[in-house]
């Protein structure tokens, strides 16, 4: 079973390093090491989608961000992310998304985009793992703006596992549409008084201006937060595979620290902040501070 996850999570690599070019069956056989019958079956198997449905569903989601971000003509985001031709793009992305590609650009609305979970970490078992070596975790003050978060609510999620069991994965992909004041979407542990009675704590959003007046997708809350001090928690780069050591070598970091010494006390009034794990960059973590009254 090892083996045939190994090889779908080569096959997604392939896809991803390659997106903008003709990708094969044959390619994707030579990358999994498999015959092409075999390889398209385990490929199926192991993440629900055709490789070309995965495919084209990746393409539309990049060329949608694309257009969000930089506009420009229709014909650039075809061509230049793998599609034959405009014609075919434009159904693609009215089918996938509902809407036609040159009113998105000029009015982007909430998408819910493709993401694309590797095979090796959507099937990983989730265990106790020893620390091989203790890492190097950076801490630093930092600031954030007073701003609205457009957020999902669970029902009783404490963490992401239980959140997307009760919410979903789509969720993301849809937060991710949406032009955020920091690049990217947050996850968030919100405060008693953030909460709606019998909805969750743990959350996910995406932080905008506060006098952001956009569609607010269905189903979605808005709340404001003030500005505010964070102590940025920051680990070392690490292996995609390794994500849960991560988390947990800045979990217990913050539960050692202390923030007294440099004049602050923790302020559990404001959320505590999660970003997306990020091997590349390591596993970043905000919690809430306050100057502490002399």
């Amino acid at each position: 079973m090892k083996e045939q996850i190994l090889a779908v999570q080569r096959m997604q690599d392939y896809i991803s390093a390659h997106l903008s070019e003709r990708i094969s069956l044959a390619d994707l056989a030579n990358a999994a090491m498999f015959s092409p019958w075999y390889a398209r079956r385990l490929f199926l198997q192991w993440t629900g989608l055709s490789p070309a449905d995965y495919i084209r569903r990746l393409r539309l989601s990049r060329s949608a961000l694309r257009l969000r971000d930089e506009g420009g003509r229709i014909v650039d985001a075809a061509m230049d992310l793998g599609f034959g031709s405009v014609d075919g793009y434009q159904r693609a992305f009215f089918r996938e998304f509902g809407c036609n590609p040159r009113e998105y650009a000029r009015h982007p609305v909430p998408l819910y985009l493709f993401t694309p979970y590797g095979a090796k970490f959507r099937n990983q078992e989730r265990c106790e793992k020893e620390m091989k070596e203790v890492k190097t975790v950076f801490v630093q003050i930092v600031e954030k703006p007073e701003r609205k978060v457009i957020l999902k609510r669970g029902q009783r999620a404490s963490d992401y596992w239980e959140y997307c069991q009760e919410v979903g994965c789509d969720v993301w992909g849809l937060l991710t549409s949406m032009k955020s004041i920091t690049g990217e979407p947050v996850c968030l542990w919100l405060p008693e008084h953030c909460r709606l009675p019998h909805t969750s704590r743990y959350v996910q959003g995406v932080e905008v201006e506060p006098e952001y007046a956009g569609p607010i997708p269905e189903g979605f809350d808005e709340i404001l937060l003030p500005k505010a001090q964070y102590l940025m928690f920051r680990g070392e780069p690490f292996a995609e595979e390794d994500y849960e050591q991560a988390i947990e070598e800045i979990w217990k970091a913050e539960r050692k620290y202390d923030p007294t010494p440099m004049g602050y006390e923790w302020d559990d009034s404001n959320p505590r902040i999660q970003l997306e794990p990020r091997g590349e960059r390591g596993y970043i973590e905000l919690l809430p501070v306050r100057k502490r009254e002399k």
